[in-house]
């Protein structure tokens, strides 16, 4: 079992940063695959970076440049580190985690940009 406890959410105007951590606890060993996902109002939820336990991220076209991704695997925890946002990036942000073949996932932070 795999708790995620997201946290650094918050209300930024357009063109600042934010930077959400997530960190895991429970029986955890090492977690191969943690990541960030997004929801927006109406929208389906959708990736935004994933980084592996060696360090390899992928990032979603529409964050590119913007965004890094990166992990502390003595901590089990993830972070995300947001530049130049702008307001489509609001939405309900995730953590996922990917342990022993199961996905598991936080309860989101809600993170809105205003013009």
């Amino acid at each position: 079992q795999v708790q995620l406890v997201e946290s650094g959410g918050g209300l930024v105007q357009a063109g600042g940063s934010l930077r959400l951590s997530c960190a895991a606890s429970g029986s955890i060993f090492s977690i191969n695959t943690m990541g960030w996902y997004r929801q927006a109002p109406g929208k389906q939820r959708e990736l935004v970076a994933t980084i592996t336990s060696s360090g390899t991220t992928n990032y979603a076209d529409s964050v590119k440049g913007r965004v890094t991704i990166s992990r502390d695997n003595a901590k089990n925890t993830v972070y995300l580190q947001m530049n130049r946002l702008k307001p489509e990036d609001t939405a309900l942000y995730y953590c996922n985690a990917i342990y022993v073949g199961y996905d598991y996932w936080g309860q989101g932070t809600q993170v809105t940009v205003f013009s």
